[in-house]
């Protein structure tokens, strides 16, 4: 029985990961056991002893009367989460003499310990077993999820179910195979797809330079009017995932605790956020400064349906990730960073009722009540949107005829987008929604009769510097969608088109 066990296990601040020593030590001077966890450990930690006593109950062990302190270190650092478990079992087993240390102590330990010994699944195991790899270590983790484990390219993993696993395991008599790993599905597999949306040609070109360009969007039309529709199929037109980006937004869900056990995440997000999320929800926190939607969406698609229903406060949360594409969340004891490289798209009525314009439908109090209604929304949040669209209600025969033209897939949408896409990253690396500063400048380029027309425009438009850059961003990926190299009037004309003057037909302000 030895006297003092060190065994290493993980906490993730954002995306940054802090290896934690689990320290267990067995004094003698007590006629019966005493259990002592410290380190600045939560209450889901604390509660581990009364889990793992009653796990030792269930293997016929006991603890030894003696005093058992279990250290947490750094002890600066706040510790939470129900993770802890599995490695604090683990040392008092090497402890015990059950466990052999010496090989225990190369791996990465986190999981979470049922009453009768089972291991349950907990949050990070992707982005652990990506930090043990990186480190030279195995990683124990909870049987289901194995293949995520694996997923990090990892193959010195050890994922029992249950602890008589792990221990039979170390003993020789039963072998914990390596997990299996799973492919992840093709995001092609979507059963929506553009055909189904009738009428709304602006939209859908507007949607596809979107999709081309990482463009912010607003949408703004009647109840009925397809809004919903058209934002939930941008994903059917967007490029697949690179193997880095996967890769990343698998790790963000694997800290919230979305990530499938059986795939990473294959298919872009798309978080579709009601109106009465708060802050915390929209921007991430809580005690354990978890990632938020606007994390979760990350790149991918961000929809915020009904957007003046929205807190104000809420909404203004958006506008520095927009910029950066990274969220701060600082706490009391902790600050996290996490990615959030998402792709808004908003969607409004245009007044409380939603018929702005209908005299038959339309309240009394219009047009008042639209700009009380759209003064909701602030001018910086509104300024960092490149397209806003007006989005018409379909006329009904516009949904029942068949004159044999067929529509659109989103297939073919998509092959254009990707071309776009394939032109921007040759030949700057990224997508035109991200260019800036001198790089706007090399890529974006105007000539002088481009320059002069678009300088008129936004003096007549009162357009901010960054409304201004925005337009150029935007005519570059129109540009692109047409294979040119160069931005011609045209482009620059159709990008105009989504910046109205003063407002829109629906009244929404600049």
């Amino acid at each position: 029985m030895k006297n003092m066990i060190s065994l290493k296990s993980i906490i993730f601040n954002g995306m940054d990961a802090t290896p934690i020593d689990v320290q267990v030590q067995l004094s003698s001077g007590l006629s019966k056991p005493e259990f002592n966890i410290i380190g600045l450990a939560d209450r889901a930690v604390k509660e581990s002893a009364e889990r793992i006593r009653n796990v030792l109950s269930a293997l016929n062990l006991s603890l030894p009367p003696k005093r058992l302190t279990v250290n947490l270190s750094p002890a600066d650092v706040e510790k939470s989460g129900s993770h802890f478990d599995l490695p604090i079992l683990c040392g008092i087993l090497c402890a015990i003499g059950v466990l052999p240390e010496n090989e225990l102590e190369k791996y990465v330990i986190l999981g979470e310990v049922g009453l009768n010994g089972t291991i349950v699944k907990t949050d990070a195991v992707l982005p652990a077993s990506v930090w043990a790899n990186s480190n030279g270590l195995g990683i124990v983790c909870p049987g289901p999820q194995g293949a995520e484990a694996r997923w990090a390219g990892h193959t010195n993993i050890l994922a029992p179910d249950h602890v008589l696993q792990l221990i039979n395991h170390f003993k020789g008599t039963q072998i914990l195979p390596l997990p299996e790993l799973t492919v992840p599905e093709s995001t092609t597999n979507s059963t929506l797809d553009m055909a189904e949306v009738h009428g709304q040609e602006s939209a859908k070109r507007a949607l596809e330079i979107a999709a081309a360009g990482g463009h912010a969007m607003l949408m703004v039309g009647p109840p009925g009017s397809g809004k919903t529709m058209l934002a939930s199929r941008l994903p059917t037109i967007m490029p697949e995932m690179t193997a880095a980006e996967i890769l990343e937004t698998s790790i963000i869900y694997s800290i919230a605790g979305q990530l499938d056990n059986k795939s990473l995440m294959s298919s872009r997000p798309f978080r579709s956020v009601h109106h009465t999320s708060s802050p915390v929800a929209l921007a991430g926190g809580g005690s354990d400064a978890r990632p938020g939607e606007i994390s979760l969406a990350h790149n991918g698609v961000l929809f915020l349906d009904e957007l003046p229903e929205f807190n104000r406060a809420t909404l203004e949360i958006l506008r520095q990730p927009m910029e950066s594409g990274r969220i701060l969340i600082s706490r009391a004891r902790r600050n996290a960073t996490y990615p959030a490289r998402f792709q808004l798209i908003a969607a409004m009525n245009p007044c409380p009722c939603g018929h702005l314009g209908n005299s038959a439908l339309s309240c009394s109090r219009a047009p008042r009540c639209a700009e009380a209604y759209q003064n909701k929304i602030s001018g910086p949040l509104l300024d960092r949107i490149d397209l806003h669209v007006d989005v018409d209600a379909v006329n009904p025969w516009e949904m029942t005829r068949d004159d044999n033209t067929p529509r659109e897939t989103s297939a073919q949408i998509r092959a254009r987008v990707v071309a776009a896409r394939e032109r921007q990253i040759s030949r700057q690396g990224r997508v035109n929604a991200l260019l800036d500063g001198a790089d706007l400048e090399q890529y974006a380029k105007l000539n002088d009769e481009l320059t002069a027309f678009l300088n008129a425009a936004a003096e007549k438009m009162g357009m901010s510097a960054r409304g201004y850059n925005r337009i150029k961003r935007l005519a570059r990926t129109i540009a692109d969608l047409r294979g040119s190299e160069h931005i011609e009037m045209p482009d620059l004309a159709e990008a105009l088109s989504y910046r109205p003057i003063n407002r829109g037909k629906y009244g929404v302000k600049l």
